[in-house]
């Protein structure tokens, strides 16, 4: 699906930090232009695989310091750029920024800025992010510098605000009472996808000065979206109840509260829902052709991300060729993506410094956990079992203590089965224990001239709200039993050395 050009261009991406100007950067590099990008943090692309491979200003849209500098000799400016994460005042904030953009191009004698807008009526009130979505497209149209404005539905790929949130909403909740907006349309389109049309924008020929639908043709209702999700991801059926009330606000703020996304991102995407987003016209085809493979259907794109998912965690490893990773990756998550984007890892980390001691010593303690030193945490870790058991019931089946030392991967330890080894400087154990998640445990010690650095690390992916409850309802007694068991361990090393 490679889109190499005939005619390089000298392109501009303003937003590049961001979830879909990440992914097009690449893109673009790939096609054979020359790319730079304008971000008010240059730090946030230092570990972005292909910051050695553009040319990077630094810009403040707030004030629009730097932004002629960037556009000297620039033929296509991208405007990917979104305030929502600014609160109640984004919609003056993202006027006020497009305006300088607009007058910048036409100062710099840009050719084309091409800005990614949403699907929305073109009739009847608009939730405010639509509204403002709408408003810098139209800015564009108006200023004097030719704008090719793509208007896209709910994006589908790891990593998008409106995937991640289908995401957390289907995992966390089996059972979801909804306001009506559940059963207005949507139109979801890969971000594959996404990104052909952007590339191609910038190849469209002759002047072009106006908007453009883009859409899958796969249209769908947003309770259809939630259970098709489930469905495919192998969740238990999830159960969408329309309400017959619109509620978006609070709708909002109850999505905040179930799901990692923050409020502000939360909010103006419940209350963009409120309209259908269904593409009215296609007339861009007739300038770009759709993809030789076709357009991902919304299953389609759902696969895609997951599978791009697990195989970024490990959990996947088909083979394919260059064409099929070509056509994939947009959907890969990136290192700059939020701490929301895919599953969510709860940790509890903390590291101890103890100058007399030394790796070995502290290891010949930690293999023996569950053993005659039985976790080094009694009486709080009995507490804490019994807590787990009075919410979720039995603590598993391997809960008698086991000695460790010498321990190999999937021994089972005291209700704990030990994953990885590396003595005598880590030992990773899963919990048996019966409850909606993964739980881990982590012990590295590390060798430093002042002593030794011993890590503990619980780490929780949960699945539910059930599960969140039992973790927030066990944290007084983790602040306790962590410390303790470190010291403990620590004596413990002292006594045999």
């Amino acid at each position: 699906m490679s889109q190499a050009t005939k005619h390089p261009r000298r392109v501009l991406v303003l937003g590049a930090t961001g979830y879909v100007g990440g992914r097009l950067v690449p893109r673009l590099l790939r096609a054979g232009h020359a790319v730079s990008v304008a971000v008010r943090s240059p730090e946030k692309l230092a570990e972005v695989p292909w910051s050695t491979d553009v040319t990077v200003f630094t810009v403040d849209l707030d004030d629009g310091d730097g932004l002629v500098e960037a556009m000297s000799g620039v033929d296509v400016v991208f405007y990917l750029v979104h305030s929502m994460n600014s609160g109640i005042v984004f919609e003056s904030r993202e006027t006020r920024s497009a305006s300088r953009v607009a007058s910048a191009a036409e100062f710099a004698h840009v050719n084309r800025i091409i800005y990614l807008g949403g699907l929305h009526p073109d009739s009847g009130e608009l939730s405010a992010h639509m509204r403002s979505r709408a408003h810098v497209g139209q800015i564009f149209i108006e200023a004097p510098v030719d704008a090719i404005v793509l208007q896209a539905g709910i994006i589908i790929g790891a990593g998008s605000a409106s995937f991640e949130m289908i995401r957390h909403l289907a995992t966390e909740l089996r059972w979801m009472p909804a306001p009506n907006w559940v059963s207005n349309r949507v139109e979801p389109l890969a971000i594959r996808d996404v990104l052909y049309y952007l590339v191609s924008a910038v190849e469209v020929p002759g002047r072009v000065n106006r908007s453009f639908d883009i859409g899958s043709g796969d249209v769908l209702t947003y309770a259809e979206v939630m259970k098709s999700y489930s469905r495919i991801a192998g969740l238990k059926p999830r159960h969408v109840f329309n309400l017959p009330i619109p509620a978006p606000t609070l709708s909002g703020l109850w999505v905040g509260l179930v799901t990692p996304l923050p409020f502000t991102l939360t909010l103006p995407l419940v209350q963009s829902l409120q309209e259908d987003a269904v593409a009215d016209e296609h007339a861009f085809d007739s300038l770009i052709p759709p993809p030789a493979a076709g357009l991902l259907t919304f299953e389609q794109a759902v696969e895609l991300a997951l599978f791009r998912a697990a195989e970024a965690e490990g959990a996947a490893g088909a083979n394919r060729d260059a064409d099929a990773d070509e056509l994939s990756e947009a959907a890969d998550f990136l290192p700059n993506d939020p701490h929301w984007a895919g599953s969510q890892l709860i940790e509890d980390d903390r590291t101890f410094v103890f100058p007399d001691l030394r790796a070995q010593q502290l290891w010949t303690i930690v293999a023996s956990i569950g053993g005659e030193h039985r976790w080094n945490s009694q009486p709080p870790a009995s507490k804490l079992r019994r807590l787990h058991e009075g919410i979720f019931g039995s603590a598993g089946p391997n809960s008698g203590p086991r000695f460790l030392s010498g321990g190999r991967e999937a021994d089972p330890i005291a209700g704990w089965t030990i994953v990885e080894t590396e003595p005598p400087f880590r030992l990773l154990l899963r919990a048996e224990m019966e409850v909606a998640g993964d739980i881990w445990l982590e012990f590295t010690m590390t060798d430093q001239a002042d002593g030794c650095s011993f890590r503990q690390r619980a780490m929780f992916n949960p699945s539910g709200v059930r599960s969140r409850i039992y973790w927030a309802a066990v944290s007084p007694l983790r602040r306790k039993i962590f410390p303790h068991m470190a010291q403990n361990i620590a004596k413990a090393a002292r006594r045999f050395a």
